[in-house]
C-alpha cells in the first residue's frame, strides 16, 4: 500500500504515517530507484491489532471514573 493510502485507512496525515514508518513503529519497506515506501496490508492489520490491545490495556489500567463523565 502507499503510505497516503495507510493515511487514508487510518484516517491520518500522509506525514504522521511517514513519521510512523521512518520511527519504526510501522513496518514498511522501500523499493525502486527513487525508494517509494510500500507497506504490506499484513503488516498494517497486525499494526492496528497491536494498537487496540494496546489502547485496550491501557483503558484497563485508566478506568473511567464519575469525574471524567462529567
Amino acid at each position: 500500500m502507499l503510505l497516503s493510502e495507510v493515511a487514508t485507512e487510518l484516517n491520518v496525515s500522509d506525514s504522521q504515517v511517514y513519521h510512523m514508518v521512518r520511527s519504526g513503529e510501522l513496518p514498511a519497506i522501500k523499493i525502486g530507484g527513487r525508494g517509494q515506501w510500500r507497506v504490506e496490508r499484513a503488516k498494517l492489520e497486525e499494526y492496528i491489532e497491536q494498537k487496540y490491545a494496546e489502547t485496550a490495556a491501557w483503558v484497563q489500567d485508566n478506568p473511567l471514573t464519575e469525574r471524567d463523565a462529567e
